[in-house]
């Protein structure tokens, strides 16, 4: 269950929950706003009202509104990193490697919770916690895809890294750029075409100890 439907299941007023389940249930309901909204049209009030909840209840959990945006930011940013992890696993064929780690991205973007936007899109991008914490998940999604470029490329670690940056920009920027304009591209073939494109260029570098990739 999501922290968006946790907390259209515990939503009634009056509701004791666990600790844990108070907090997701908090995290999903300022989800909610913050997309809406974002940071700085969102207030406190909002959140509370819109989890069901008073303000002191909220206040018991987060601080403020700039802490309890970072919570909602760290849970966001691992689940993009574990998804592109996840990809990267998920078979020992390159190509489909490639293919599943767009899609990775592609599926982050079209989540109806709309996270992604508090990622790649936030109105908050000049405080330097949210700055530090989504420069860090871009560098470990791009340290994973460069591991694996790098093991079975034989390339350096500096190159390796430059063509990873590289693929996880053009995937991330695709992939918002495919949802904001409605493409009447289903998202599978949007996957293929980018798919192809990016396998086109990195298939050029021989498997280590081989002639071709």
């Amino acid at each position: 269950m999501t922290a968006i439907e946790q907390t259209e299941a515990a939503r009634p007023r009056g509701t004791r929950l666990p600790r844990r389940a108070r907090r997701n249930q908090l995290l999903g309901a300022a989800q909610e706003v913050f997309v809406a909204q974002g940071y700085h049209a969102a207030a406190m009030d909002d959140i509370a009202e819109r989890a069901g909840v008073s303000k002191p209840v909220l206040y018991q959990h987060f601080p403020g509104k700039l802490e309890l945006y970072l919570a909602l930011l760290d849970q966001h940013c691992e689940s993009l990193l574990q998804a592109v992890r996840t990809a990267l696993a998920s078979t020992t064929d390159n190509k489909l490697r490639v293919e599943a780690t767009m899609d990775a991205y592609f599926a982050y973007v079209e989540d109806e919770g709309g996270a992604f936007r508090l990622v790649f899109e936030s109105d908050l991008t000049n405080e330097p916690a949210v700055r530090e914490r989504v420069d860090r998940v871009s560098l470990q999604c791009a340290e994973a895809i460069s591991d694996v470029i790098a093991g079975d490329t034989g390339l350096s670690k500096d190159e390796s890294m430059l063509l990873a940056v590289g693929l996880g920009g053009v995937s991330q920027v695709v992939a918002r750029y495919w949802l904001s304009s409605r493409s009447a591209i289903p998202r599978d073939s949007a996957v293929q075409l980018l798919t192809s494109l990016a396998w086109r260029g990195i298939a050029g570098f021989p498997l280590h100890g081989t002639e071709q990739l």
